[in-house]
C-alpha cells in the first residue's frame, strides 16, 4: 500500500512507534512509572503532530491567499466589476 509522503513522514512513524512501545508495558503492569513514561511519551507525540497540523495549515492558507491574490489581480484587469448586495430572507420565499 502507497502511504502519501506528505502526511505520513519518517518522523511520524517514529513517534507513533514509540508510543504504541510506551503502551505495551503500561497495559501488562500499570505501575507509576509505566503511567508516567507513557504520559510523556504520548506528550511529546501529541506536540510533534500539533506542530506538524499547524505548519501544514500555515502553508495551506498561505497558498490559498497567494491563489486569492493573483485571481483579484487578474479579475481587476479586465476591467469587469463585481458587486455584492446582501438578500434578504423576504427575496428567498
Amino acid at each position: 500500500m502507497k502511504r502519501h509522503k506528505s502526511r505520513c513522514d519518517e518522523e511520524r512513524l517514529r513517534y507513533l512507534d514509540q508510543r504504541k512501545w510506551a503502551k505495551i508495558p503500561w497495559l501488562r503492569d500499570p505501575n507509576d512509572s509505566n503511567v508516567v513514561t507513557l504520559n510523556i511519551v504520548r506528550h511529546e507525540a501529541s506536540r510533534h503532530f500539533r506542530k506538524k497540523e499547524k505548519e501544514y495549515l500555515k502553508a495551506k492558507t498561505d497558498e490559498l491567499e497567494t491563489n486569492s491574490k493573483i485571481k483579484k489581480k487578474s479579475e481587476t484587469g479586465t476591467g469587469a466589476s463585481v458587486t455584492l448586495r446582501r438578500v434578504t430572507s423576504l427575496e428567498l420565499m
